[in-house]
C-alpha cells in the first residue's frame, strides 16, 4: 500500500484536515490518551538545526509510545553521497515514519518517491506545513470554526506565509498576504484541490490586516538569506507588527508568529511579550497538532 505523504499539506482532504485539528484538541487535553506508536520508531532527519520541532517530535513521539531516533545530516552516509533513494529504501526497513528537516524541497519528494512509510514535511525552502497545522489549531483554540475566518500575514511570503495560505484555504479560512514588491507569493501559489477559502494579496500591510482576527509575521531574515540581510531589513521595515498595526485589524485580534523572533526587527517586544498575542499557544500546539498528523499517517501495528 502506497503510505500517505505530508509534504505540503495539500495531500489532505479537508475532511482529514478538520479531523485532524480536531484529534489536536483532544489529545492537548489528555496528552497520554494515545498509544498509536508503541513499541515502534519514527526517524527525524535534521539538515538544519531546531528548537520547536526537534522538541516537539520528539517529547510527542514518546507521548504516542514511540521511539524517535534523531539523525543529523552529519551522522547520515548521506554527508559522504549515498543516494537519497538507498536512504529510504533502508530506513523504511526499520521505521514506521521519517521526518525531514531540509533545504530543498526535492529532497523530500525524493525520499517519498521511495519510501514505504510516510514522509513528514519538518520544514523545507517552500513549505512549513506541521507549523501550519500548530497555526490553525490555535486559531481554532481561539475563534471555534476556521470557516470564513480572516486571517493576515504580513513580511516576507516564505515557506511560513505559503503554508498558511494553502492550509488556511483548506480550511476555509480568508488568508490575506501583504509583502513588498520582490517578497510575495502572488505569482507562485496554487491552492489545493478542494481548497474552500481564499488567498488575497495586497502591498499595504494596513489593507491586509483590515478586519483580520489575527496577524502572522516571521522572521525577515530566515535560515539561508543572511548575505542579502541588510537589503531585506530595509525592503520589510514597513511590515512590522506593532500595536498600531494590530488596532487596524479587528477588535481583539491577536499577533502569531512561528519562531524564532527578533524583537525590534519583525515585531515589537511589546507584543511578543504581551497580551496581544497567542504565540507560545502555536508553539505549544506543534506537538499535539503533529501527535494526530502522525496518528493518521501511520498504518496500524
Amino acid at each position: 500500500m502506497t503510505p500517505l505523504h505530508f509534504l505540503t499539506g495539500a495531500e489532505l482532504t479537508p475532511g482529514e484536515l478538520d479531523a485532524l485539528l480536531d484529534r489536536a484538541v483532544e489529545l492537548k487535553a489528555a496528552p497520554l490518551a494515545s498509544r498509536a506508536l508503541a513499541g515502534r520508531s519514527v526517524a527525524l532527519i535534521f539538515e538544519k538545526p531546531s528548537t520547536r520541532t526537534r522538541v516537539s517530535f520528539e517529547v510527542g513521539i514518546g507521548e504516542l509510545g514511540g521511539h524517535a531516533v534523531v539523525l543529523r545530516s552529519d551522522e547520515l552516509q548521506l554527508a559522504r553521497g549515498e543516494a537519497l533513494r538507498d536512504t529510504a529504501l533502508v530506513l523504511s526497513r526499520h521505521v514506521a515514519a521519517i521526518g525531514v528537516r531540509t533545504g530543498p524541497d526535492s529532497i523530500v519528494q525524493e525520499l517519498a518517491a521511495d519510501s514505504g512509510v510516510p514522509i513528514v514535511n519538518m520544514l523545507t525552502a517552500r513549505h512549513h506545513p506541521c507549523q501550519a497545522l500548530a497555526d490553525l489549531m490555535t486559531l481554532r483554540e481561539a475563534y471555534g470554526s476556521l470557516e470564513g475566518l480572516r486571517v493576515a500575514y504580513v513580511g516576507d511570503g516564505n515557506n511560513v506565509a505559503r503554508s498558511l495560505a494553502l492550509l488556511g484555504a483548506l480550511a476555509g479560512m480568508h488568508v490575506s498576504v501583504a509583502s513588498p514588491a520582490g517578497y510575495s507569493l502572488a505569482d507562485d501559489l496554487t491552492l489545493p484541490d478542494g481548497a474552500r477559502g481564499l488567498v488575497e494579496h495586497f502591498v499595504d500591510p494596513h489593507d491586509a490586516v483590515d478586519g483580520a482576527r489575527a496577524v502572522y509575521t516571521d522572521v525577515w531574515v530566515s535560515m539561508g538569506d543572511e548575505q542579502g540581510a541588510a537589503q531585506r531589513r530595509e525592503a520589510l521595515a514597513a511590515y512590522r507588527v506593532d500595536d498600531a498595526l494590530l488596532d487596524a485589524a479587528a477588535p481583539g485580534a491577536f499577533a502569531m508568529h512561528d519562531l524564532p523572533a527578533h524583537p525590534g526587527e519583525e515585531i515589537t517586544a511589546e507584543v511578543l511579550y504581551g497580551s496581544r498575542q497567542r504565540i507560545w499557544d502555536q508553539a505549544e500546539n506543534r506537538r499535539h497538532a503533529q501527535k494526530a498528523l502522525l496518528e493518521l499517517l501511520v498504518e496500524p501495528a
